[in-house]
């Protein structure tokens, strides 16, 4: 049955059949060859697969970051930004940098955050005289925030998948995302240097206060979803909640850019967006069951003890695996799959499920920014209308800068567990994996 599913599902690839698609109908197709009778689990496990609390936060989350964009919230928070940094060179696209931090810390998908942010800083990265592919490939490399700073879709998929504390993932994602946030922001202030590119970034530039006061509702959100969550006023669940609740308020009555009239396209859109997540988790959750069910996770983490000897060659084959993988699958069919097989063998040679966590979905992330199916790339292509061969080019540096910090992130521990240990009274991890980890034992 592995065989099975494993070539009817590049077979899918090949013709390109959506991901979800593939991976169901390569699970349905192995029962019927190898057991027909069994075909009465494939409803049954693909509803247990989504039959979990926690994925409740995700078409909430999905759902917020719509009426953010609608209500007027994505745009103060642009100007807010810009009012920060805006004044150095290079200033409006750092402002897309950090624009998409702050986004990120409530609406959980770096897709919306693509298209919120996006919608606003790119036809303003162009008008500045930036090269439109240089903008959309920016824009779509920024987004990539949205899943690794907290609240975050793929990390509560993780923390679901591997059965580790979502709470502990969310704390432990703040040190990657600011450290990845500050890399990007401080290549594009080099870059623009080099290049002689926005000089004049800080024209019509609000001032820090005035653009505060204006967006003194939209930075409240992430403390009051944040706050709450560490503060055990609510679950992650329940937070996404209280963020549709808030956006939607100060969207109607506050802002007063939200019209009743919008919010049904509003509620659509999101619905459609939350059925597609859906329904890949579902087929990925059958697919899972099955090669769980085969074995190969047992054999997978048997392999790897044998062939990669140290904890540091174990993430640094990890690292290059879930890289190839992201490319072509979906990060959030790739983490249910991938991280029941994973964790354990991360386990087995002494690497914090949390810590593995982090490093899994900043991995993955990078697939949303790079061919042949980035889901940012042709978010942002779409934003700025342009097609995909325009911006592959301006991708390489960005991609470089996030390696770059993936292996600090992989082989510095403190950078994910440091403030998670402070929070949940963890014990502090002595040393980093790097270097004598590295080599025979």
């Amino acid at each position: 049955m592995p065989l099975t599913l494993l070539v009817t599902m590049l077979v899918c690839f090949a013709f390109s059949i959506s991901i979800a698609v593939a991976i169901g109908g390569s699970a349905v197709l192995g029962i019927a060859i190898f057991d027909s009778r069994q075909l009465i689990m494939v409803p049954k496990e693909m509803f247990s697969a989504i039959d979990k609390f926690p994925l409740a936060a995700i078409p909430f989350f999905i759902l917020a970051g719509h009426l953010m964009e609608t209500g007027g919230i994505s745009r103060r928070l642009v100007n807010f930004a810009k009012s920060l940094v805006g004044g150095v060179q290079g200033g409006l696209p750092m402002s897309c940098v950090l624009t998409c931090m702050i986004f990120a810390a409530v609406s959980g998908s770096s897709v919306a955050t693509t298209f919120a942010i996006g919608a606003i800083l790119i036809p303003a990265l162009v008008k500045h005289g930036y090269p439109v592919g240089y903008a959309a490939s920016l824009q779509a490399t920024s987004a990539e925030l949205g899943v690794v700073i907290p609240p975050s879709i793929p990390l509560i998929l993780f923390g679901v998948s591997a059965e580790v504390s979502i709470g502990e993932l969310f704390i432990a994602g703040f040190g990657p995302g600011l450290l990845i946030g500050g890399a990007l922001m401080l290549f594009v202030h080099l870059w623009c240097r080099f290049n002689g590119l926005g000089k004049n970034d800080g024209d019509g530039r609000s001032p820090v206060l005035t653009a505060a006061r204006d967006a003194v509702w939209a930075l409240f959100m992430p403390v009051i979803i944040l706050g709450g969550i560490y503060g055990g006023v609510f679950t992650p669940t329940e937070a996404s909640v209280v963020a549709v609740f808030y956006a939607l308020l100060v969207g109607l009555l506050v802002h007063r850019e939200l019209k009743l009239s919008n919010v049904v396209a509003v509620f659509r859109k999101s619905v459609i967006s939350s059925a597609v997540i859906m329904f890949i988790i579902a087929n990925a959750g059958l697919f899972a069951f099955l090669i769980t069910r085969a074995g190969i996770p047992d054999a997978i983490g048997v392999w790897l003890t044998e062939v990669l000897k140290s904890p540091g060659w174990f993430l640094l084959g990890v690292n290059a695996a879930l890289f190839v993988i992201g490319m072509f699958i979906e990060t959030s069919a790739a983490i249910i799959v991938l991280a029941p097989i994973l964790v354990p063998v991360a386990v087995h040679f002494g690497v914090d499920p949390v810590h593995f966590g982090i490093i899994m979905v900043v991995n993955l992330a990078m697939g949303m920014i790079t061919p042949p199916f980035g889901v940012n790339l042709f978010a942002a292509c779409t934003v700025a209308k342009i097609s995909l061969d325009r911006i592959v080019g301006h991708l390489l540096p960005f991609v470089l800068v996030i390696m770059a910090c993936l292996m600090l992130i992989t082989y510095v521990p403190s950078i994910s567990l440091a403030l998670r240990d402070v929070v949940f009274a963890k014990p502090a991890v002595s040393a980093p994996v790097i270097g004598p980890a590295i080599g025979p034992q």
